[in-house]
């Protein structure tokens, strides 16, 4: 989710469910510690629960990154073992790091012994030719070892090799089963599963089948009232209807205003709310209006009302 998941997306998401834990764009440790990039750590305190998702191989490194995150506020430090880019390759930082679990668990190890706040794991189920029935639960063995109580499996290998990041989200199959065989094996771990979740009941179907919780990246993302709006009384048991997407787009209003007043730009903010209103009558119009309109020189909250209202022109 780099470049999408920061934290204007996460205030939008924030406001759609008080419980769903959110976390940021992959940080890496070296930007932190050796670039002094500590504006990368910047959020808002409404985001919370928020984790702070980790890219490196060097752990002392990593606990030095852990260290700020945790003095930052966040609630959980994440160690991305999962993204199969060339950029995080060339780094020997995400799904490349499948392939040495011992330098994983020295990783996580050091990261725990820095910090108070979780840190957890995220990570594929293998990566290239590795058989996944034997190199995943020994990965997960390691990092158990190294203190870790909580990972999230994408379920599908990465290929480092001949497929693009696009291509690894899509391509490579599912194998949920795999992942359900990982919580019989290790029923103390708190597992999550991500990959291919587009919906809700799907994601409910997974937790009835015994997993402990459900990371949802895209479909989150394209369609946030769809998958969010309805999270907290679908999967947490809440009462109450989720507020309509027109009432979130204006509750938005006070935050972009804020953010303009900070030397932002408009569409900084709204291009994480094209989605809003995916599937709904007069969608398209929302669109464009915000596309169109939201990168222009001055432009402010009045082009997201002015949205809403071609919208609902349309959609009568």
């Amino acid at each position: 989710m780099m470049d999408w998941t920061d934290r204007h997306c996460r205030y939008l998401h924030r406001l759609l469910s008080r419980n769903a834990l959110l976390y940021t764009e992959m940080v890496t440790a070296p930007a932190l510690v050796r670039g002094g990039a500590l504006h990368l750590l910047a959020y808002n305190p409404e985001e919370h629960p928020v984790a702070l998702q980790l890219g490196g191989y060097d752990p002392m490194e990593l606990a030095q990154a852990a260290r700020l995150g945790a003095q930052a506020g966040y609630d959980e430090i994440n160690l991305n073992c999962g993204c199969p880019s060339d950029r995080v390759q060339s780094g020997t930082f995400g799904a490349v790091l499948m392939k040495t679990p011992a330098l994983v668990a020295e990783c996580v190890r050091a990261m725990r012994d820095a910090v108070d706040v979780d840190v957890t794991v995220k990570c594929r189920i293998g990566v290239d030719d590795q058989d996944p029935e034997e190199v995943l639960p020994e990965f997960l063995a390691q990092i158990v070892a190294a203190g870790c109580e909580r990972v999230t499996i994408h379920a599908r290998k990465a290929w480092l090799q001949g497929l693009s990041p696009k291509e690894n989200r899509d391509i490579p199959p599912l194998d949920y089963d795999l992942v359900q065989r990982m919580k019989q094996l290790f029923p103390h771990l708190h597992i999550s599963i991500n990959g291919g979740v587009e919906s809700l009941a799907e994601a409910q179907d997974l937790l009835d089948s015994g997993l402990d919780g459900v990371m949802i990246g895209r479909a989150a993302y394209h369609r946030p009232w769809d998958i969010l709006a309805d999270a907290d009384k679908a999967i947490w048991g809440e009462d109450g209807a989720p507020q309509a997407p027109e009432d979130i787009a204006r509750a938005m209003l006070p935050y972009i205003e804020r953010h303009l007043a900070q030397g932002g730009k408009l569409h900084q903010v709204t291009r994480h709310m094209l989605g809003l209103f995916a599937g709904r009558p007069g969608a398209r119009h929302w669109r464009r209006a915000l596309s169109v309109q939201a990168n222009r020189p001055g432009a402010g909250p009045e082009i997201v009302e002015d949205a809403l209202a071609q919208m609902q022109a349309a959609a009568a």
